[in-house]
């Protein structure tokens, strides 16, 4: 018997920078997971994903990771996207650079 589905987003790389990016619900890549659009239904998932594999001259490994719905938007489920979506922990930069300078600490 195969398990329920549970609400998904489809996340990749871009393609030139290397970055970790989510699938909005028009069809944007963007850098905040809370922008991407949740997938409460396994066929339009599907779907979602088979369109954001298209886009090869744009992102790379385009898959659907489990999220949840959360205060600002789509959440992690799992530590790895937590990870993923948070950016590397080693030092600041990217989108940790970028959320340090706005946040005024």
């Amino acid at each position: 018997m195969s398990r329920p589905f549970t609400p998904k987003i489809v996340t990749a790389n871009a393609l030139l920078e290397g970055d970790v990016v989510y699938l909005t619900e028009d069809d944007r890549w963007s850098r905040r997971h809370e922008d991407a659009e949740l997938l409460e239904d396994e066929a339009h998932a599907t779907i979602r994903l088979l369109e954001a594999e298209r886009q090869g001259d744009r992102i790379v490994g385009a898959y659907l990771a489990d999220a949840r719905r959360g205060p600002k938007g789509p959440a992690p489920v799992h530590f790895r996207e937590a990870f993923r979506a948070r950016g590397p922990s080693n030092y600041r930069h990217g989108k940790q650079a970028d959320s340090h300078i706005h946040d005024g600490n």
